[in-house]
């Protein structure tokens, strides 16, 4: 593992009031002779984030000769728009050192728990092709990630969703819009990355609903998913290792990117 990478070389856009110094960057965690790479996304209700659903995800994918970014994005004072910009900028700035760092530009996909997989869900129906005239080279790149990997995630910002993220993320008075714009299982889109699913059927933090209905509109829209739901876990598992039923998500998870190339 190397020095952080910051995301921007200045004041990062769009920070909280008294906040303007906080800088997310990447943590890399590259692997020799690896083609892709998994930014990973922890978790945290977008007011904090997890540290075990960080640096053990990357090492794990390490193991498995898979390169990993750890995302420190921006959570609570920061609010919409700072953590979909922090990951923007970090699929764009892979994709744009992505020969430095011996990666296919092809073969970028982002990872996130909780919140963190509602950033993901996030950046997986909302993204661009980039700016091809900028001055930025990082800001020419797509921010579209190739997979999508979603680990108890947070999806919706309506009823079975989460209050605490909805209301770290777009405050107290969230208009309807914002509702919606925010509620990833109404803006999957017909060129959507595939995605790899998983939840406990009894969490109470994040009812699995989330997932459901994000894997229901994928399919709406002809999106390859892998959807698996364990009878029981609860919230914040990250890599489950003393869960003996849903530890092996992680393997299921490596063999569905192993069987597309990986």
């Amino acid at each position: 593992m190397s020095s952080i990478i910051p995301l921007w070389e200045k004041a990062a856009p769009y920070a909280a009031t008294g906040h303007e110094d906080e800088m997310p960057h990447l943590i890399p965690f590259l692997q020799p002779g690896s083609d892709s790479a998994v930014i990973v996304c922890p978790g945290g209700g977008y007011g904090h984030l997890a540290d075990h659903e960080g640096a053990p995800v990357a090492e794990l994918l390490n193991r498995a000769g898979i390169s990993a970014f750890v995302l420190q994005y921006r959570v609570a004072p920061h609010r919409h728009p700072a953590p979909k910009a922090d990951g923007q900028r970090a699929i764009r700035h892979v994709r744009a050192y992505a020969e430095q760092y011996g990666i296919n530009p092809s073969k970028i996909a982002v990872l996130g728990f909780s919140a963190g997989g509602h950033l993901s869900a996030t950046l997986g129906t909302q993204y661009d092709e980039g700016q091809p005239d900028h001055e930025d080279v990082i800001e020419r790149q797509s921010s579209r990630p190739d997979r999508v990997i979603l680990c108890y995630p947070v999806i919706t910002m309506k009823s079975y969703g989460h209050a605490g993220s909805r209301i770290n993320l777009l405050g107290e008075n969230a208009t309807e819009d914002q509702i919606q714009a925010f509620s990833a299982e109404h803006q999957v889109r017909s060129d959507a990355p595939p995605a790899f699913i998983w939840h406990t059927s009894d969490d109470q933090a994040v009812p699995v609903e989330n997932s459901l209905r994000y894997a229901l509109a994928l399919g709406a829209q002809g999106i390859p998913y892998d959807l698996h739901v364990f009878e029981k876990g609860p919230h914040g598992l990250g890599l489950a290792e003393n869960e003996r039923t849903v530890r092996v998500w992680s393997e299921l998870c490596l063999t569905w990117l192993k069987n597309q190339g990986w």
